[in-house]
């Protein structure tokens, strides 16, 4: 985070904005289509849809690492990580359904199915609701912190499942097509190297939105500390 931070003030943004528009031009242009029917544009979702679930995945491993590094420190610093790393996991996670959703109605002819990978991300997505939620109405910041940090640390057990779902029960979804259980030559080696670019270029997006916001956390607690000092103040002077 260190070194994102030292590249978020500089040519890190135009970087992954370049790497973006590059990877829009690699789906859309360059990589091939396994149909030529009608719904083959569909296919051309499953690239997002890949790369954004990788990332609500790898947002949950960093709020599972930064949980127990904060049960174990009590490092504030490590909780803002795991805030963070949880509100944008959120919208990523958020956006995995919906793209999901989007294939489904083309190729499956519904919008939702109960099948295995998609009910275990489902439940993924509650989870970070439940983390947010428990964020929002913890009576103090460090409860809050605590029981986030156990929910944090018990929640990543879905993240291991959701992988290997398809692969351990029968569903709609397609089986793993990357990653170690993968068969090979299960994948176009042009679609597989396209859909890793784009799976790189979201880590990218999601590593600096996870700064930024630790950054606009600070100020907010600097602003907060203000505040109750100010008031502290001016509480003094009344009396």
């Amino acid at each position: 985070m260190k070194m994102i931070g030292r590249l978020a003030g500089g040519a890190f943004l135009p970087l992954v904005a370049a790497l973006m528009v590059l990877d829009l031009y690699l789906i859309f242009i360059h990589a091939p289509v396994a149909t030529a029917d009608h719904r083959f544009n569909l296919q051309r979702i499953l690239y997002f849809h890949v790369g954004i679930a990788w990332v609500s995945l790898i947002a949950f491993a960093v709020i599972f690492v930064a949980s127990l590094v904060y049960l174990w420190r009590r490092d504030s610093r490590w909780d803002a990580l795991a805030h963070s790393a949880a509100e944008v996991g959120f919208v990523f996670a958020s956006l995995v359904l919906i793209t999901g959703s989007l294939w489904g109605k083309g190729i499956w002819d519904r919008w939702w199915t109960w099948e295995p990978r998609l009910t275990t991300m489902l439940i993924l997505w509650l989870i970070y609701v439940a983390y947010l939620m428990l964020r929002s109405f913890a009576s103090n910041p460090n409860q809050a912190a605590r029981f986030s940090a156990v929910l944090g640390i018990i929640g990543f057990i879905d993240v291991p499942i959701i992988y290997f779902a398809a692969n351990w029960w029968r569903g709609l979804h397609p089986e793993v097509v990357s990653g170690p259980l993968a068969d090979t030559g299960s994948l176009d080696p042009t679609m597989r190297w396209v859909m890793l670019f784009t799976a790189l270029v979201f880590t990218l997006l999601f590593s600096y939105l996870v700064k930024e916001r630790m950054s606009v956390r600070s100020m907010e607690d600097t602003l907060r500390r203000a505040k109750y000092t100010l008031g502290a103040g001016l509480g003094r002077r009344r009396l």
